[in-house]
């Protein structure tokens, strides 16, 4: 799985796309391995669930600062930070529908 985060990473030919590529996967299966053998099967499915819904928040949220730099021509900071809001709209939402 960290293999195919880390080849991803060189298609998209960005340095700053491999660091996050390359650590985020491999960081969360470890933490993941952890909580299974501390907490048992039942919390480390809860947990999983968490991560998928998270995921899916950020990769929306990525999208949309993507799509406010390219076509409102604003600055990455600006872009990023009056779009928290959004990651954490979806989050809650997910957890609500979902998780909760």
């Amino acid at each position: 799985m960290v293999s195919a985060f880390a080849v991803l990473s060189d298609i998209l030919k960005r340095k700053s796309f491999a660091g996050l590529f390359g650590a985020a996967p491999s960081i969360a299966l470890a933490t993941l391995a952890l909580t299974l053998d501390k907490q048992g099967p039942s919390f480390g499915a809860a947990e999983a669930r968490s991560m998928i819904g998270g995921s899916i928040a950020f990769c929306v949220y990525a999208w949309w600062v993507g799509l406010l730099m390219t076509r409102g021509a604003i600055s990455a900071k600006l872009a990023a930070s009056s779009s928290l809001g959004l990651w954490l709209g979806i989050a809650l939402g997910i957890y609500l529908v979902w998780l909760g």
